[in-house]
């Protein structure tokens, strides 16, 4: 009799949430997306939450109706953000390597993971997480910092004032590095995008440039006006065959409109199978005894 086939392991999806928000409570507005990828996937889906570093105050939490008073107290939350905005113009990102060491423990203790899926800041850390695992990353993080100290296009137009600034941007992060300098996860089959941006400072050029090959979806809200729909297009634009969603809600992840949740299963589906139609290109192309 042959063997039995092998058991199939779970989707296994990483999660990142936007800005004031938890792992907790990310998961508990997309309960109902992660119980449809449960039920559309044959070997069901596992959503991991981890909840970002930065701890915040009220004082960095934006206040969007000017008319609201500003806040008082300065007592830490229960919101949390992956980085915080230094007061640059292009704004450079504080606290980015402690954000990016977080995702790498959650890469190396939780994975491997098949995809990412992020949510506003989530949205633009879940770019930069797919694009450091992919092949050949860590060699652009090195020409950029050469492009940087030969004062090369990345300092074009008119941005030498911040060639001096003392910040992690132009290494690749160690906190994906292996002890033997190898990248520490896989490269992401896919990277499910909302409401997401691209660092506008030119600091950040080596993620990307070259462009993001990893397959991704991005799902931008008619009435979104926290990330307006030009930010989230400067992501777009770096992004190798980005596919793009439209929803006509704002600032939010659409977790149990079938709609939505259709177009995200499709993209993941056909991400899962063009990974798998390549590795059987090239078992055919082999001399095979039969």
């Amino acid at each position: 009799m042959p063997p039995p086939p092998a058991p199939t392991k779970p989707l296994r999806i990483l999660m990142l949430h936007g800005y004031t928000q938890s792992g907790p409570l990310f998961r508990a507005k997309t309960r109902a997306l992660e119980k449809h990828l449960a039920k559309a996937f044959p070997s069901g889906a596992s959503l991991v939450y981890p909840t970002a570093p930065h701890r915040l105050s009220p004082a960095d939490i934006p206040v969007w109706d000017n008319s609201a008073p500003a806040p008082v107290s300065t007592e830490p939350l229960d919101c949390y953000a992956w980085w915080t905005r230094a007061d640059t113009n292009p704004p450079t990102y504080t606290g980015l390597a402690q954000g990016l060491a977080r995702v790498a423990e959650c890469l190396k203790t939780e994975g491997p993971f098949d995809g990412v899926v992020g949510f506003s800041q989530g949205g633009a850390l879940a770019g930069m997480v797919a694009s450091l695992l992919e092949t050949g990353r860590p060699e652009a993080f090195g020409a950029y910092a050469e492009s940087v100290k030969s004062g090369g296009k990345w300092w074009a137009g008119g941005l030498e004032k911040w060639k001096d600034l003392k910040f992690d941007a132009d290494t690749y992060p160690a906190s994906f590095l292996n002890a033997d300098g190898t990248v520490c996860h896989a490269p992401m089959k896919f990277a499910a995008i909302y409401s997401g941006f691209k660092a506008p400072h030119p600091a950040y050029g080596a993620y990307f440039s070259p462009k993001i090959a990893t397959p991704t979806v991005h799902f931008l809200g008619s009435v979104d006006t926290v990330v307006v729909e030009d930010r989230s297009l400067a992501l777009v634009d770096v992004c190798v065959e980005p596919r793009i969603v439209r929803h006509p809600g704002g600032h939010f992840l659409p977790a149990s409109q079938k709609e939505w949740v259709g177009a995200l299963i499709a993209f993941m589906r056909e991400s899962l199978e063009s990974k798998v139609d390549k590795k059987e290109e090239r078992v055919e192309d082999m001399e095979l005894p039969f």
